[in-house]
């Protein structure tokens, strides 16, 4: 282990104000965390593009504490080590980090969430970019060079897993895993994934690669042919296909929406569902509140859950599943250079389906 500080600086694109979204983000060093024992500083390598930069870029889930560099998807290689690192990450190792940054995980008090290693429901855990270490300090995300965090939250990379394939799986690929392992996902179900893009392609990939039966559901009739292309069994068109509810009726043992969105068609999902099924919403509307009437839930003995991205050990599980069946989702790769075209094309709807930058330094 090294806690010799090297001469690097740390350097990214950085939000000033709402316009970041529009693409006027601005490259300038920016001062990393105070240092300490347990920290990683990693060297990046690659950065995915998420829904939630766009969302924190233009203050979209409220106010923004700008200056901001965002971007949770991070890989990279770690140049620096703390002596009280976790999780045996050596200089050298091929690594990553996701959302969060920080739990209460390992101090005085800490809570049962994270005793449970649920540190992803903590009630003070700190994300990756946005919010304020536990010494006061701001986190800044990986549209960067360099990335400085806490060890707790730093995952070997396994061999096998191209780094650009990686990246955006430790958000976007997490965020539908963790409830599909929640719910025990398996052979013998038959799992509904609402919104086939950068989320819901990965809940596609792995239901099927866990063995369940897979329904992609999306709007238009045309990305049928491209869902059942990523594993799905079959595919609900909602707006071309007048009789979608019927012909599916009490058909699914699971949905998970990922669709970022309170304008759908959410009590019709709800008649998707077998009895005492669950529908889980993982996308994060900025457009209000889901209008659920009591007999989509009543009726059928079903609930209306959430479940928010994935504990450090659901980024291994979720790695060791990829690297086992040798998954790969949809990844486009961006220059680092090319951060602010790259952000108003996710923007425009243009991936397919994750945007991956990437430091060519």
């Amino acid at each position: 282990m090294s806690s010799v500080a090297a001469e690097y600086k740390f350097e990214g694109w950085q939000a000033l104000d709402a316009s970041a979204a529009e693409g006027n983000m601005v490259w300038q060093e920016f001062q990393p965390k105070t240092w300490e024992e347990d920290d990683v500083d990693i060297k990046i390598t690659h950065s995915g593009i998420c829904g939630s930069d766009i969302h924190t870029l233009r203050s979209g889930w409220g106010a923004t504490a700008y200056p901001c560099t965002v971007g949770h998807e991070i890989v990279g290689t770690a140049v620096r080590v703390g002596p009280k690192a976790k999780n045996g990450i050596k200089v050298g190792d091929r690594v990553g980090v996701g959302a969060q940054a920080d739990s209460c995980l390992g101090r005085d008090g800490h809570c049962d969430d994270c005793a449970a290693e649920e540190e992803n429901y903590c009630s003070g855990w700190v994300p990756t970019y946005n919010a304020k270490h536990f010494n006061g300090d701001a986190t800044q995300g990986g549209y960067a060079t360099y990335h400085r965090t806490k060890s707790h939250f730093v995952v070997k990379i396994p061999e096998g897993v191209d780094s650009a394939e990686a990246a955006p799986m430790l958000c976007g690929g997490v965020t539908v895993f963790h409830p599909l392992k929640s719910y025990n996902t398996g052979p013998g179900m038959r799992v509904g994934i609402v919104g086939v893009g950068g989320l819901g392609h990965y809940g596609v990939i792995f239901a099927k690669a866990m063995g369940a039966e897979v329904v992609g559901i999306s709007r238009k009739v045309s990305k049928r042919e491209e869902v059942l292309s990523l594993g799905a069994d079959d595919y609900i068109a909602t707006d071309d296909d007048k009789d979608w509810v019927a012909k599916n009726h009490r058909s699914l043992d699971l949905i998970i929406s990922t669709v970022a969105s309170s304008k759908v068609p959410i009590n019709d999902y709800f008649k998707l569902l077998k009895k005492q099924a669950s529908f889980v919403q993982v996308g994060i509307p900025e457009d209000g509140a889901f209008p659920i009437a009591g007999p989509s839930v009543v009726f059928g003995r079903n609930k209306f859950t959430g479940s928010l991205i994935g504990s450090p050990n659901d980024l291994r599980d979720m790695l060791e599943l990829v690297a086992k069946k040798s998954l790969k989702g949809m990844v486009q790769q961006r220059s680092m250079k090319d951060a602010n075209q790259a952000v108003q094309d996710l923007e425009a709807g243009k991936a397919r389906y994750r945007y991956v930058l990437v430091n060519e330094t």
